[in-house]
């Protein structure tokens, strides 16, 4: 996620889990890089630290955009035994099992979409798939899950999409802010990052509980969750009802409980590694 504020450039590297419609934040760091693309040892960095609270085994594949490419980060990955699903910019060559190397657009020139098994992009033995889409320009995914499956995996990426819009133009405008010291723009992550949380949370309650949200005839739904729980927190806190009231009671209890169990994990480091 990155953004412009005069001279300054916010670029910040963040690792967001797949919840649904959304995508919810683990962990970020602030890049000094002049809203360049993330190091291999940024990614490195920032993935050890999430590995090292929540443990390997519960993540499952690590999906990433044109920029998470790289020989020596896909090696990182499959050595610690993750598995994983990029997208390749399409001028990057894929060198089948037979030895003879094309560009997709080679390989797309009679089919509009194509998967290849056991084949090499970037010096990385990998699966692929490749799809021309309706705009002329081109999908170039690469996984270790098999061919079928690759394009399903990517599209979750999507809910990383999603969460940037509650965090820019589309919710709570972050790119205004005129903080440039990245300790403070990294707190004020935090607090939007709970804000996001507990919108999306209102909305589902009033989806499952009170009232479905409307379908339109594309088939996605009036509002998204986060929306609607903005709009029912906003009107809510202008005029109170007791249902509003009551469930905005029970979501600051949960919500100090869930700091509560952030305090004592800090404690719990401290007292381990100093």
């Amino acid at each position: 996620m990155r953004w412009d504020f005069g001279v300054y450039q916010c670029n910040i590297l963040m690792i967001v889990a797949h919840s649904g419609s959304i995508g919810i934040p683990l962990y970020w760091e602030l890049l000094d890089n002049k809203s360049g693309n993330s190091s291999c040892q940024n990614r490195q960095d920032l993935l050890m630290k999430l590995i090292g609270v929540i443990g390997v085994n519960r993540i499952n594949v690590v999906i990433g955009d044109r920029e998470f490419i790289g020989q020596e980060w896909i090696k990182f990955l499959k050595d610690n035994h993750i598995s994983y699903c990029m997208r390749v910019p399409k001028s990057h060559l894929i060198t089948l099992k037979n030895g003879n190397t094309f560009s997709i657009i080679e390989l797309l020139e009679n089919q509009s979409e194509r998967y290849f098994h056991d084949c090499m992009v970037d010096g990385v033995w990998c699966n692929a798939m490749i799809k021309k889409l309706p705009s002329d320009d081109y999908l170039f995914l690469i996984s270790d899950f098999p061919t079928k499956k690759i394009g399903a995996i990517y599209r979750k990426r999507w809910c990383i999409e999603v969460l940037f819009q509650t965090f820019k133009e589309r919710g709570f405008d972050l790119e205004s802010t005129h903080l440039k010291c990245p300790k403070k723009l990294s707190k004020l992550l935090v607090f939007v990052s709970i804000a996001v949380a507990i919108c999306v949370k209102f909305g589902e309650y009033y989806h499952q509980k009170v009232q479905k949200i409307k379908v339109k005839p594309h088939g996605y739904k009036a509002n998204s969750f986060f929306r609607k729980g903005l709009n029912i927190i906003r009107r809510g806190l202008k005029n109170p009802s007791n249902d509003f009231s009551q469930l905005w009671n029970k979501s600051f209890r949960t919500f100090t409980k869930w700091v509560n169990i952030q305090i004592s994990y800090s404690q719990h480091f401290k007292e381990i590694f100093g």
